[in-house]
Formats: C-alpha cells, structure tokens, sequence
C-alpha cells in the first residue's frame, strides 16, 4: 500500500465518495498530530503549527501554499504570529476525502524538510 505522501490528490466533484469511517481511522495513523474537528457540519483535519517568530511561521505558510497549488486542493491557511494553523476539508463534498488527507501528509513532510522548527 502506498503512503499518502507518495499518492496525488484529483480533481474532486460534487458527488464524490467521502472517505469511509474505516480510511479516515487507517489514514490518521499516517498524519497523528492532525486533529479531526467538526464545523458547521462538516468533518475536518487541523492542525496547529507552531514557531519562533512570524518570519518562520510566514516561511511555512508558504510552503504549505506551494504544496496545495502542486496538489490542486487548497486547504485555509491562518497565519500569525508564531503560528500557522491549517484546516483541511473538501468543500465540494463537504466532508473528508482522501485528498484531504494526502495534502496533510505532505504538510507534515513539507514541515520535516523545512528546517523551520527549532
């Protein structure tokens, strides 16, 4: 089996599967430090991130940002000082994909490449 950082996201429709019960528990083995929340609704992962300063936490939102235009799925990215948190969700589906998921993956190894955490 694949791991998420080595799958790519794709173009996700209304109408699309969301992720079972059963993926979403395998996947979260693979992306720990993200939390499952629920907005108005609608289930999905965040993450806190957090810096010495707002240059390095300015640093990785851009990064995150490269990797969502690289995947296509673009997640909310708040910035501030010291922190960046990170909300990712489907919004054409409005639930959890496997996009969703992938695109955390790739945060986090996008973060271990970094050298932004001290």
């Amino acid at each position: 089996m694949d791991s998420l950082t080595e799958m790519e996201c794709v173009a996700c429709r209304p109408g699309a599967p969301a992720a079972t019960d059963d993926e979403v528990e395998r996947w979260q083995q693979e992306i720990p430090d993200w939390k499952l929340v629920t907005v108005r609704d609608i289930p999905r992962l965040r993450r806190v991130f957090r810096f010495s300063n707002f240059a390095r936490a300015l640093a990785f939102t851009n990064i995150v940002g490269e990797l969502a235009e690289e995947e296509g799925h673009h997640p909310r990215i708040t910035t501030e000082w010291g922190k960046v948190t990170v909300t990712i969700w489907t919004h054409a589906i409005k639930n959890l994909h496997r996009n969703d998921f992938i695109l955390a993956a790739k945060i986090d190894a996008g973060l271990a490449a970094s050298n932004l955490t001290e």
